[in-house]
């Protein structure tokens, strides 16, 4: 089984939105709503994944939001990676891309996961 078109995608997150309002952490796994929303939201994101696919964030954007996030400088940023601030900001621009080592560094400095520096879904 699998959703169709719009107007399935529709009500199906409908019944997810009605479901969610009776099934919690606490539901058991065999009640029948929680099996429900289960096969409700597998067929959803399968439909989602064709429909609305999730692009990888850039590796500039990435950066460019942690250290907003952070209330960081580029400054700052580039004084703890030990590099200038015109490459910090050729980082954030998409100007430059960092190294691995660097890319390493930013993803421990800015705690983002690697696997998002790297586009890795």
């Amino acid at each position: 089984m699998a959703i169709k078109n719009e107007k399935q995608y529709k009500v199906a997150c409908d019944r997810i939105e009605e479901l969610l309002k009776v099934v919690n952490n606490d539901t058991p796994t065999d009640d029948k709503y929680y099996i429900e929303l289960d096969m409700i939201s597998d067929l959803v994101a399968d439909y989602e994944e064709t429909y609305y696919p999730v692009k990888p964030i850039e590796p500039a954007e990435l950066i460019k939001y942690a250290i907003a996030e952070r209330n960081m400088t580029q400054k700052q940023l580039a004084e703890e990676l030990n590099i200038s601030t015109s490459r910090v900001s050729d980082y954030i621009t998409g100007r430059s891309t960092p190294t691995l080592k660097i890319a390493g560094k930013i993803c421990r400095i800015l705690e983002i996961s690697p696997d998002l520096m790297l586009g890795i879904q």
